[in-house]
């Protein structure tokens, strides 16, 4: 810009108190006179009249300078500012630029300390008291809930680190420490460190790594989570320093811990450390979801289900658990930013990205609850007529329902697993100890009663060692299909082949089912490979593993009974959620309420006796009251 453009614009921005230094803008579009020297008459929005000039601010209405985006790195800011300026990139600009850019975060850091300290919110975890105020703004007369809080916890292992050592150089010394109350210390996380394991090792018990099943180990969900797995193990290499970090966030998706992944897996520890600071700190009343070892509700086996999945659980409401699995969207482009950092700048960086999207998350609140107030509304109206008319037709009431899954769940409580050796092996030798010792004057015949009732339960063996086969194979489909989208080119291309040969597996599978099917007495269902690829819920199988009996008489077993039961559930869990959303919707608007009159006096106090620290804090909750402005329309 000329110096006699730059007059001409600070003469424009006089009657509105801006800098123009805290003004982005782009080149002139055209210009509509020689100079910028004519004065325009004053107008209300400083970018009528740069645009009148040729000119484009960056905002809307009033243009100011605005904080990096957390998810560009340092050289792609260096980069873009290299092209304003029409100069060549170069790579010392980075450190240049790094270093502005930790000055300036610290001088925040320090006000917001003092706006803190001025408010009253630097007390031990304030933070994670006030993180959310649908969550934590507890109210006086409000109806008690049977989970006061809920919340979601995973982890991640995009955000990784490379260990200097890797190099053959010396880590780098940074005495700086991360800045935010986000962080669970890495001390109280080893106090969970399982059989006397050293920190930050490996516990041989506590990982992912594909193991071969034992004849005496029952089959249940691990075995899933571990046959799903890629063929690289899992077990996490040595040459990072952090393997990833471990988070909790609440029902409405703002953060509230976060701790690293040190040269491990997702070990129990982080999760046991994170759930005994949130017990210590908001009370055994709430309600956790983790979807352990990668696979999420609906991938368990049906026992499993019944009694963990939201569904089935009380006063869940909508809670869909993958809270954290939004938030690993987002965060996962931080990783070419941190994945060389030093472990000071890889804080500071996702500590960053986690302050915006909190933020973020404050200013969509009353959307979030507007949307999932409308889309429980839907959910009643729709499933009470359809239970309504399923009722008719069956004539069935609710008591039903709840019956049906009570018989489910007696039932699979009482499901036996199959012996793992078959009995006929040896059994001629078997069978003359046992005529010797029992005394036993005459043996089975082929026709024999004794003898069916055998060969038949040798049958079912077959036939339920088939149907292991089937399910491990379809687990591991689905797994490889849900990595399809979230996955590198590369990795998504070898994803492909694997599921084209498993596809063939599956079809052997399939074929040797049905034949073993077949061979049963009386013959159980055959299934299509169209009933494989729409086996979405992996508890179905289990409804297939029957034992001596016949269950498919039962009326809980029946397709439109199952249908009519998951409707009744889902019917209850939204009559929840509107429950549950009435008391958040309270607690917002009390809290903007309180928070106003809190605000407003310590901004009055400060102008009085620290100005500067009042005139930023009135600056800042210009934004803060816009929002809050905003939230209480959608709450009206």
């Amino acid at each position: 810009m000329s110096a006699e453009d730059r007059a001409a614009v600070e003469t424009m921005l006089v009657d509105y108190d801006a800098d123009i230094e805290s003004i982005p803008y782009t080149a002139p579009l055209a210009r509509r006179e020689p100079s910028l020297a004519t004065r325009v008459e004053s107008t209300r929005f400083p970018n009528k009249s740069l645009v009148y000039h040729g000119y484009l601010g960056c905002s809307p209405l009033h243009p100011t300078s605005h904080r990096t985006c957390p998810w560009f790195s340092i050289q792609a800011q260096c980069k873009a500012l290299c092209h304003l300026h029409n100069i060549p990139y170069q790579p010392y600009l980075n450190t240049q630029f790094s270093d502005a850019y930790d000055v300036y975060l610290e001088i925040l850091h320090r006000v917001d300390c003092l706006i803190k300290a001025a408010l009253k919110r630097d007390t031990q975890d304030w933070c994670l008291l006030n993180s959310c105020p649908c969550c934590c703004y507890k109210l006086d007369d409000e109806d008690n809930m049977t989970f006061e809080w809920l919340a979601t916890i995973d982890g991640n292992n995009s955000l990784k680190r490379w260990s200097s050592s890797i190099y053959g150089t010396s880590p780098r010394d940074d005495s700086r420490t991360r800045r935010s109350d986000y962080w669970l210390h890495h001390v109280k996380v080893d106090q969970f460190q399982l059989n006397g394991a050293q920190p930050h090792e490996q516990d041989p018990t506590d990982d992912w790594e594909d193991v071969v099943r034992s004849d005496s180990t029952p089959f249940n969900c691990i075995d899933c989570w571990r046959n799903a797995g890629p063929e690289a193990r899992k077990r996490m290499f040595s040459v990072f320093d952090k393997s990833g970090i471990f988070i909790v966030a609440c029902h409405h998706q703002f953060i509230l811990l976060v701790c690293d992944m040190v040269k491990s897996g997702e070990l129990s520890k982080y999760p046991l450390a994170i759930l005994d600071h949130l017990l210590n700190v908001y009370g055994k009343n709430g309600g956790v979801a983790y979807d352990i070892g990668s696979f999420h509700g609906h991938a368990h086996n049906r026992r499993c289900q019944i009694d963990w999945h939201p569904m089935y659980i009380e006063c869940t409401g909508h809670t869909e658990g993958e809270g954290c699995e939004h938030v690993f969207s987002s965060s996962n482009e931080l990783a070419r930013s941190t994945r060389h950092a030093t472990p000071f700048h890889r804080h500071q960086t996702i500590e960053q990205h986690f302050a915006f999207w909190d933020n973020d998350k404050y200013a969509a609140l009353s959307t979030f609850l507007q949307n999932h107030y409308r889309e429980a509304l839907a959910a009643i109206q729709t499933l009470t007529s359809e239970l309504s008319s399923l009722e008719g037709v069956l004539n069935l009431t609710h008591a039903d329902f709840v019956h049906f899954h009570k018989e489910e769940c007696s039932y699979l409580d009482g499901l036996k697993e199959p012996p793992v050796k078959d009995r006929l092996q040896n059994a001629e030798a078997m069978a003359s100890h046992l005529e010797i010792q029992l005394g036993i004057d005459k043996r089975w015949e082929i026709d024999s009663e004794p003898y069916r009732q055998f060969r038949q339960e040798a049958s079912l063996l077959t036939y339920r060692t088939a149907l292991d086969k089937l399910e491990r194979l379809v687990v591991m489909h689905l797994f490889e299909l849900s990595k399809l989208s979230l996955s590198g080119y590369k990795l998504r291309q070898q994803i492909s082949k694997a599921l084209q040969r498993r596809s063939q597996a599956i079809l052997n599978a399939l074929s040797q089912f049905n034949l073993q099917a077949a061979a049963l007495v009386p013959p159980r269902p055959q299934l299509t490979w169209k009933d494989i690829v729409e086996y979405s819920l992996l508890g179905k199988f289990d409804l297939l593993r029957q034992s001596r009996s016949d269950i498919h008489t039962l009326d809980w077993t029946k397709p439109v009974h199952c249908e009519a039961t998951v409707k009744y559930f889902k019917l209850q869990r939204a009559h929840e959620e509107i429950q549950r959303l009435n008391i958040e919707i309270c607690r917002l608007h009390t809290a903007i309420h309180d928070e106003e009159l809190t605000v407003n006096a310590t901004i009055n106090s400060l102008l009085i006796s620290n100005k500067p620290v009042g005139l930023e804090l009135q600056c800042q909750w210009r934004s803060c009251a816009s929002i809050n402005a905003a939230h209480l329309f959608r709450l009206d």
